[in-house]
């Protein structure tokens, strides 16, 4: 079994999309998915599957579907793959609260095309790096008044995005790392 994280896209943001951790948590043992474990209340799952993450990430898509009525995106890396995201963070030197620095985790690589224009743009002080599946960003000015943010969602790059920001993605990595 590997262990797996799985981001789901937009679930308890608000009064939308609620889905109950504790329910998830159990649909998910029911529907034979190992040492289930969820960070938060945003959905970030941690699971044992011998499934693929591809494979993964569609049925939990369906699971989620089926059992709340919610439509979620889901984007699934494997231990070793979130390990990879942490140690090649290519703004680790720029970061100064960690809270105003995310990863979005792709369902695919963008468009070479689309990472060169926005790699060309001027964002400072915010900063961004491609990196295959992931697209690191530093907001030091928070997300609000962000521009860059505004650019980093599906309809630009192509592709499904979720972002986490750095202190869930190094609390997911420890919480698979204990299972």
């Amino acid at each position: 079994m590997t262990r797996q994280i799985a981001l789901l896209r937009g679930i308890n943001l608000g009064a939308r999309n609620r889905v109950s951790m504790p329910e998830l948590r159990s649909a998910l043992g029911k529907a034979g998915y190992e040492d289930v474990r969820t960070l938060l209340q945003s959905g970030n799952v941690v699971l044992s599957s011998e499934g693929s993450p591809d494979a993964v990430a569609r049925e939990l898509e369906a699971l989620v579907a089926d059992a709340f009525g919610v439509e979620s995106r889901v984007v699934v890396r494997s231990r070793d793959q979130l390990g990879q995201v942490v140690q090649r963070n290519p703004l680790a030197e720029a970061v100064k609260d960690p809270k105003r620095f995310q990863v979005s985790f792709l369902s695919a690589a963008p468009d070479p095309e689309i990472v060169r224009e926005l790699t060309a743009r001027e964002f400072a002080p915010e900063q961004v790096a491609f990196l295959g599946e992931e697209v690191y960003a530093w907001h030091p000015g928070g997300l609000q008044r962000s521009p860059l943010a505004r650019l980093l969602d599906d309809r630009r790059l192509g592709v499904t995005a979720t972002a986490r920001n750095w202190n869930t993605v190094t609390k997911l990595l420890a919480l698979a790392d204990e299972g």
